[in-house]
C-alpha cells in the first residue's frame, strides 16, 4: 500500500461556493474539477446556509469549537467535536447555526451514483481486515495517529490526512487517541 500524506497546514484556504466561509481541500480524486470523492476541512465563522451539492453524499464532523446545529431539510442535528459524524444528501437545503463561536469541520463528499462513503470517529486501537478493495483515509485531529499494515508503520501527524487504496485481504491497524476513519467504495 502506498499511503499519501497531506498536512492541513500545507493546504491553502479557498472560499466556499456560496462565499460564506473557507475550505482547505485535502484531496479530491481524480482531480479538483471532476472529483468522485473529496475530503476537506472547513472554517465556519458565521451561521448561515451551506452550499448545495446535487448527487453528492456528504459526511460532516466537527473537529474544533463549541459545535453547531445543522438543520437538514426538516431534521435538526446538534453536533460537537464528540458527536458521531452526520451523513446527509448534499442536495437537501442545510442551514448552520453556530452554538458559541467558530468551528472547524471535516467534510467527506462522494458522488452517490458512482461510489459510497462512510465515516466514523475512532479512539484507541482499531484493526480491520478488508474483504474488497477500498479507499481508506485517516484524519488525525488533535493528536498523531499510527497506522500499521504488512509490517510497515506510518506516523500521521496531528491535523493531517493519510489515505491509500487498500487491496482486498489487507489488514490495517490504527492507534490514535482520536481520529476520523473513512472508507470509500468505488
Amino acid at each position: 500500500m502506498n499511503w499519501q500524506l497531506v498536512q492541513l497546514s500545507e493546504v491553502l484556504p479557498h472560499p466556499w461556493r456560496n462565499a460564506a466561509g473557507v475550505t482547505r481541500e485535502l484531496v479530491a480524486w481524480p482531480d479538483s474539477a471532476n472529483w468522485l470523492w473529496r475530503m476537506s476541512v472547513a472554517e465556519v465563522g458565521h451561521s448561515g446556509p451551506f452550499s448545495s451539492f446535487e448527487g453528492v453524499q456528504r459526511w460532516f464532523a466537527v473537529l474544533d469549537g463549541a459545535g453547531l446545529r445543522l438543520t437538514v431539510g426538516q431534521s435538526t442535528h446538534q453536533l460537537t467535536a464528540a458527536s458521531e459524524p452526520l451523513c446527509f444528501d448534499g442536495a437537501i437545503p442545510v442551514v448552520c447555526n453556530l452554538l458559541n463561536g467558530a468551528t472547524q469541520d471535516f467534510n467527506l463528499m462522494v458522488r452517490s451514483e458512482q461510489c459510497t462513503g462512510w465515516m466514523q470517529r475512532v479512539s484507541g486501537e482499531t484493526c480491520v481486515t478488508f474483504d474488497t478493495p477500498k479507499i481508506l483515509a485517516i484524519y488525525a485531529n488533535d493528536t498523531r495517529a499510527t497506522l500499521q499494515n504488512d509490517q510497515k508503520s506510518l506516523l500521521v501527524p496531528a491535523r493531517s490526512l493519510a489515505w491509500c487504496v487498500v487491496p482486498g485481504g489487507a489488514a490495517v491497524q490504527l492507534n490514535s487517541a482520536g481520529a476520523l476513519w473513512m472508507e470509500i467504495d468505488v
